[in-house]
C-alpha cells in the first residue's frame, strides 16, 4: 500500500470531479446506489482496491468525522474484502499499523 497513492485517489474523489487520473487512466468516480455515496473501483501493482466516501449516518467514529464534515474515505482491498485504509482530510491511516 502506498500513502501517496491513497492520498492522490481521496484527495481527487472529494474534490468533486467526475474522474480521478491515476498513472495516466482515467478512472470514473460512481456513486452507490443507496446512498450515493462517492466510490473509485482502481488497480495498483496488480492489487484491486475501491475507495468509499464515508457514509455520515453510521455511528462509528469515522461516520461521525464526516457528519462533522471532514472528508472520510475507506480503502478496501477487493481480493480479501476487508478495509485495509482511511483518508481523512487527506492524511491517510493504515489499519493495524
Amino acid at each position: 500500500m502506498d500513502p501517496a497513492i491513497f492520498h492522490s485517489v481521496a484527495a481527487q474523489m472529494m474534490s468533486g470531479a467526475d474522474a480521478i487520473d491515476l498513472n495516466d487512466e482515467h478512472i470514473p468516480v460512481r456513486r452507490t446506489s443507496a446512498q450515493r455515496l462517492r466510490t473509485v473501483a482502481f488497480t495498483i501493482d496488480g492489487h484491486s482496491y475501491t475507495a468509499i466516501e464515508q457514509n455520515p449516518d453510521k455511528p462509528s467514529r469515522w461516520g461521525q468525522l464526516a457528519r462533522q464534515g471532514h472528508q472520510v474515505v475507506q480503502f478496501k482491498d477487493n481480493h480479501s474484502n476487508r478495509f485495509i485504509a482511511v483518508s481523512v482530510d487527506g492524511k491517510v491511516k493504515e489499519y493495524g499499523s
